[in-house]
């Protein structure tokens, strides 16, 4: 039978715990990613807070990590789905430029390690960064 008919198959169609494609090695990515975030961020105390270094003028932004594509997660943060309050509040686009080359990475842990790399060097730039 085609594995494309098991998507098809009632769970009682499966041997006692079996689980359709449970064999398949899919290989699983993840992204780093940077939204531009409106300067009027800076009037939330929490946030300044965190960035006593910016400089004013640089942006301000908000960096994550998901398994989910830069814009697939953009738009979650948008719609409220896992959403980091600065980024669905203030959020209004990507900055491919700054995170792109980057992606994809192999592991969480990797991408983890990334973001908080990526959130500090730009901090130490002068911008005004939340990191999730």
């Amino acid at each position: 039978m085609s594995p494309f008919y098991k998507l098809f198959l009632d769970q009682e169609d499966y041997p006692r715990g079996q689980k359709p494609f449970e064999d398949a090695e899919v290989p699983r990515a993840y992204h780093v990613y940077v939204i531009a975030l409106n300067p009027r961020v800076l009037q939330r105390k929490a946030f300044r807070r965190r960035n006593p270094g910016h400089r004013p003028g640089l942006p301000c932004v908000y960096v994550g990590s998901s398994v989910r594509p830069p814009d697939e997660r953009f738009d979650q943060h948008k719609h409220d789905y896992r959403a980091n309050r600065f980024a669905r509040e203030y959020g209004e686009h990507l900055m491919p430029e700054v995170f792109e080359q980057y992606n994809p990475i192999p592991s969480r842990a990797e991408a983890e390690e990334l973001e908080e790399y990526l959130a500090e060097r730009l901090r130490a730039k002068g911008w005004a960064v939340w990191q999730g």
